[in-house]
């Protein structure tokens, strides 16, 4: 794999922190899935936390991982004004993005978005 062991893989998700948005989150999750807003949440958490099958790949990837909600992810890289949800690589302090958000919005399955990340891990420049 092309990844580094300095390379940081950023998860970021479209939804804002905090305790109220989360709560309104699960609900929509539950009530309205195929309105809420962010395939990432959809694919890798359940109700309840994330899902093991999420879980056990993310531990193979073998890099720092950070997981952003909306609003942190803008405040720390404020620069940044790419569509979410969306994976971005951390490399030499450069941030790029790895899996956009078309890419995990097209992804049904979590199967199929582990292939994107994958795939995506796999083009990445040496």
């Amino acid at each position: 794999m092309p990844l580094r062991k300095t390379d940081t893989i950023v998860f970021v998700y479209n939804a804002d922190s905090g305790l109220f948005n989360l709560v309104s989150d699960m609900a929509h999750k539950i009530i309205s899935p195929e309105t809420y807003n962010c395939q990432l949440c959809m694919l890798t958490h359940g109700h309840f936390g994330m899902r093991d099958q999420w879980n056990d790949f993310l531990k193979t990837l073998g890099v720092n991982l950070e997981f952003l909600h909306r609003d942190e992810f803008i405040k720390k890289y404020h620069e940044h004004s790419d569509e979410l949800p969306a994976l971005f690589l951390v490399r030499d302090n450069t941030l790029s993005v790895l899996v956009s958000a078309n890419k995990i919005i097209g992804c049904s399955t979590m199967d199929k978005l582990i292939h994107e990340v994958n795939d995506s891990i796999k083009n990445i420049p040496a």
